[in-house]
């Protein structure tokens, strides 16, 4: 397969990236100035592109479109990250692509879907109107944009087994708000919120601070809270996390998941930031 993207940033790249490690063949086309993402992390830009052809093409030029029309012709899936109005100027919507080559499998990564396409926004408010931004703090990864590439790829895999049966190419949108709804159900149904099942209410499912460092405890299914426990060698009945913390701060994190991985307990040191 053949992919070809305009997507800058970094659910278009991720999502690339996912197809070229599945064996697609990739052509990302950037702009003159790049890609803001090579701009602010040139290592992670360089881990998504690897094994790609990178080209630099004005598309607001007739020799940037007549270049990309060139690509296009050979291409399965093609990638925008760019909002509606913006590919219908470039004349890169899909009723103009697909009405030059009926083959290609169009993505498009907006931000809301349908008519609210045209709104501005990024991972971060994405997360915010959802839920997933507590107390005022950033968020620690970008897992809506990331989420995004997933969903991306999947739709561009969908489209391909569509375009099998009809002999045709389709539209597949992928808005990043509808990936922050999904992302943000185990909050919205209260497994995650502070105090909640897999949010602290568990003593066995929890991070305890070790005489070095802290150590991330999952011991969520019966069987393995059983074996923790006799390993241990703690009553059940006395089980707190309290109780818990004492004995965590007698060792290091990394003594920790060492004794966790010879008797089968999903335990691990909570890594530091790289």
């Amino acid at each position: 397969m053949r992919v070809l993207s305009i997507a800058i940033n970094l659910p278009g790249p991720a999502a690339v990236a996912r197809l070229a490690s599945w064996g697609a063949t990739v052509t990302t086309v950037l702009p003159p100035t790049g890609d803001p993402l090579e701009h602010f992390a040139k290592a992670y830009f360089d881990e998504l592109h690897e094994g790609q052809t990178i080209e630099l093409a004005d598309l607001k030029s007739d020799e940037g479109r007549a270049r990309l029309d060139e690509l296009l012709a050979e291409t399965d899936i093609f990638f925008t990250s760019s909002r509606p109005s913006a590919l219908a100027r470039l004349g890169l919507d899909h009723a103009s692509v697909s009405g030059r080559h009926t083959h290609v499998c169009q993505v498009d990564i907006v931000g809301h879907p349908g008519d609210g396409a045209e709104i501005a926004g990024h991972d971060l408010t994405y997360q915010a109107g959802t839920g997933l931004v507590r107390d005022g703090r950033m968020p620690t990864t970008t897992v809506v944009d990331l989420a995004g590439a997933e969903r991306a790829a999947a739709e561009a895999a969908a489209a391909l087994v569509e375009r099998a049966r009809t002999d045709r190419g389709s539209r597949r949108e992928v808005a990043l708000s509808d990936l922050a709804h999904a992302m943000a159900r185990p909050v919205v149904h209260g497994l995650t919120v502070p105090g909640g099942l897999l949010g602290g209410g568990l003593p066995v499912y929890d991070v305890y601070a070790a005489s070095e460092g802290h150590v991330a405890l999952a011991a969520l299914e019966p069987h393995f809270t059983e074996r923790l426990l006799t390993a241990l060698e703690l009553d059940p009945d006395k089980l707190s996390r309290d109780r818990l913390a004492e004995v965590f701060a007698t060792r290091t994190a990394l003594e920790w998941q060492a004794w966790a991985d010879e008797h089968d307990i999903p335990l691990a040191a909570v890594a530091a930031p790289a």
